[in-house]
């Protein structure tokens, strides 16, 4: 399993030995740990609890029985406080198929922020009145959720995501007794959370414990489903705007300390970094350009040496035209001044020169 994907069981239990020891042992053999709420059952129960107990199963003892919801509430938080991100609620009654356990926690790992739901594959063992009541129950969670993502709402095999099951723990009034794992899935439903469905064969052992009460808890379902009518009607813009954005929309990502790099995969396909704007090199140098790393912690490359922009044809012309005149003006000044250095040069050997005629007629 991923570092970051930690789940743990959580098995609530109210006057069920008969067949808890088998589902431990079948929970424990994929070294998840597990945590037994005894929901104040009878000494019976709770001796076997504190029998089972190891390193890897934790007793959780409630002095009240406060229903299932109540039981696994508790386990939730005591979950959340160790670190888990994930909880597996499992009956302890035996009814489900342990062997789809590694099926399921294989989609959680693979959908960490996604509610994975048994849903039952019933065998022959089924009662009736539970068909009926089950349709009636998964007909009013699609009508309150909004939605018909889940195959059933009644079904006690489920992997949480603790991070928005805490939250919503903390802050909602949940029913804690049988109508507790409808509710929770509409809530979440309205949360934007995302659900992924997995069959699971459900038996009914001869010799299981069941505590559902056909009158109690289907009234007690029957009011919560009203309750939440009531408030889905009073809070459907809320509920749409979560349905639409949802948590996470491809509900596949990377577990909360892993890099998120599977979540971002279409961000980074569909948005390229802008390129860092260049100045233009100045005259007579070099610009260098190191190219910035793709990845987070991968070494920058070698920089490269960028060349000058060569001169443009006119600029060659023009220099060339300015160095020409250049030559012409300066080779002017030279022949300009040998002259007057000639000149000089004559007009001074003329007025120093003596005549011989003009030297006889001044003597006589």
């Amino acid at each position: 399993m991923k570092p970051g994907f930690r789940p743990v069981a959580i098995i609530p239990v109210y006057n069920q030995p008969q067949c808890l020891a088998e589902v431990v042992a079948d929970v424990r053999k994929l070294s998840l740990p597990v945590y037994l709420v005894d929901d104040g059952s009878d000494e019976t129960t709770r001796s076997l609890c504190d029998r089972l107990a190891e390193p890897g199963v934790r007793v959780i003892h409630r002095t009240v029985n406060g229903g299932k919801g109540a039981a696994v509430i508790d386990g939730f938080k005591v979950a959340g406080r160790a670190g888990y991100t994930h909880a597996l609620q499992i009956d302890a009654d035996g009814q489900h198929d342990r062997a789809a356990l590694p099926k399921l926690l294989a989609l959680g790992q693979k959908y960490p922020c996604t509610l994975i739901c048994g849903y039952p594959v019933y065998d022959e063992t089924v009662p009736k009145a539970r068909l009926f009541g089950r349709k009636l129950t998964n007909f009013w969670a699609a009508v309150n959720s909004l939605s018909l993502s889940f195959e059933d709402a009644m079904c006690g095999l489920r992997l949480y995501p603790l991070d928005p099951v805490l939250g919503l723990v903390e802050n909602a009034k949940i029913g804690r007794r049988m109508e507790f794992d409808p509710e929770i899935l509409v809530r979440l439903l309205w949360a934007g959370v995302r659900i992924k469905n997995i069959p699971v064969r459900v038996t009914y052992p001869a010799e299981g414990v069941s505590h559902f009460n056909a009158l109690t808890d289907n009234v007690r379902i029957s009011l919560m489903h009203a309750k939440l009518c009531v408030l889905m009607l009073t809070r459907l813009p809320i509920i749409l705007f979560s349905r639409i954005c949802g948590r996470d929309p491809e509900c596949k990502t990377v577990c909360p300390d892993a890099p998120l790099q599977a979540a971002n995969d279409k961000t980074i396909k569909s948005s390229k970094a802008a390129k860092p704007a260049q100045l233009p090199p100045a005259n007579g140098t070099r610009a260098a350009s190191v190219r910035s790393a793709q990845t987070a912690g991968a070494q920058p490359k070698t920089a490269k040496v960028a060349k000058a922009p060569a001169p443009s044809a006119a600029a060659q012309a023009a220099a060339l035209a300015q160095a020409q005149a250049e030559v012409r003006r300066t080779g002017i000044s030279q022949a300009a001044t040998e002259r007057e250095a000639l000149k000089a040069q004559k007009q001074s050997a003329a007025l120093t020169s003596v005549r011989p005629n003009d030297s006889v007629a001044g003597s006589n």
